[in-house]
């Protein structure tokens, strides 16, 4: 397992040297020109809610757009709750917190990674995380039967022997399959190694299913899974890692059992991806074309990838570069993407503008 895991980063790093893969990326995209439809913060900076934002999610229900990010002082503060929007008409609504991490009057720990989640029958689902600190945090969920102006009492997820709390999507969105289950990509971070695993549903949350861990944190320390569907009928992920690249693997089961993981031809500089596969069949990723030390460091550059099988990817549109006089400024940052298409077939992208802002970009497809 280990040779394969290696030659298969040594194809990686051979055939898209990252000093040419910089060379293919496109320039920064401009709204009305190419892919790029509209670019837009969903609130405000000057007038933001809190201090401090990130991890933002998206969905498409019935009554319009959705999204979610946690927001408070910074990142791990016990004030840190989940806020939300509504997109209709072009507009986004005023954000509120739908939730947070009050346990009483006494105490309160910081919220996480929400997801939001339309299943094609049932109310919409928001996922998130509760706890100190991502080692230590638990799986709550809350719904909304009013496509998220209101949501109902959150519950807490529950536990399992293979991995103690239960998570959810720990990141990126779940796939509802033929039988009406629902697959979560989720990982943890428990001491030194990072592991995916999966999470099954087929009662919206009443009880659950762990599959796996499906890599052991030595070779590849990998998390915050999403997930593909190539035209084989199998399941792809795509995943963070602290290895310099994205990292996946495959499942030709319905997600019951996982091929050994190993390097895709992205880099990654250990931050946060989201993928779809798109309703021609073609396969996206957001990410950040980097690593933490090429020539534009980490997350001060965001980007969008199309591969035809899953395998090679294409970056196509550049959404965000910083300058070389600002790669030393540790404010900037475009990070953590959430990415659907909706039924119309445009694609959303919400990811984190410098801790500060969401900010919400539509592409169309056929320019891709």
């Amino acid at each position: 397992m280990r040779i394969q895991q290696t030659f298969f980063l040594f194809l990686a790093i051979i055939f898209c040297p990252l000093a040419i893969c910089q060379e293919l990326i496109p320039p920064v995209s401009k709204v009305g020109k190419g892919p790029l439809l509209q670019a837009r913060q969903i609130f405000s900076l000057s007038k933001r809610p809190t201090s401090s934002c990130h991890a933002s999610t998206i969905v498409e229900t019935r009554g319009g757009l959705v999204a979610a990010w946690f927001g408070g002082t910074h990142e791990g503060h016990r004030d840190v709750g989940i806020w939300a929007s509504r997109y209709k008409n072009g507009k986004w609504s005023v954000p509120v917190e739908v939730v947070n991490g009050v346990q009483s009057s006494t105490k309160r720990y910081p919220c996480w990674n929400p997801v939001l989640f339309q299943p094609e029958n049932g109310p919409l689902v928001l996922f998130y995380k509760v706890g100190p600190s991502p080692s230590s945090w638990w799986g709550m969920m809350t719904t909304s039967t009013d496509h998220g102006k209101t949501w109902s009492w959150p519950t807490k997820l529950g536990e399992n022997p293979l991995i103690g709390h239960l998570l959810g999507p720990v990141k990126n969105k779940p796939l509802e399959l033929q039988d009406g289950s629902i697959l979560c990509p989720s990982s943890s971070e428990k001491g030194d190694k990072w592991r995916v695993h999966f999470e099954m549903t087929r009662d919206l949350g009443k009880t659950w299913e762990v599959i796996g861990p499906i890599n052991d944190g030595v070779e590849f320390d990998a998390i915050q899974p999403s997930l593909l569907t190539p035209k084989n009928g199998g399941l792809q992920i795509l995943c963070r890692s602290r290895q310099n690249v994205v990292t996946q693997s495959w499942s030709s089961d319905g997600g019951k059992t996982w091929r050994p993981m190993v390097a895709s031809s992205l880099p990654n500089p250990n931050a946060g991806t989201d993928a779809l596969t798109l309703a021609d069949g073609r396969h996206l990723i957001v990410y950040n074309h980097t690593t933490r030390k090429s020539a534009v460091p980490g997350r001060r550059m965001l980007n969008v990838a199309i591969s035809e099988e899953g395998m090679m990817w294409s970056p196509v549109v550049t959404l965000e570069k910083t300058s070389q006089a600002e790669n030393s400024d540790r404010s900037v940052e475009y990070s953590y993407p959430a990415v659907i298409q909706t039924q119309d077939g445009k694609i959303h992208i919400t990811y984190t503008y410098h801790r500060k802002g969401v900010k919400h970009v539509i592409l169309d497809p056929e320019h891709l």
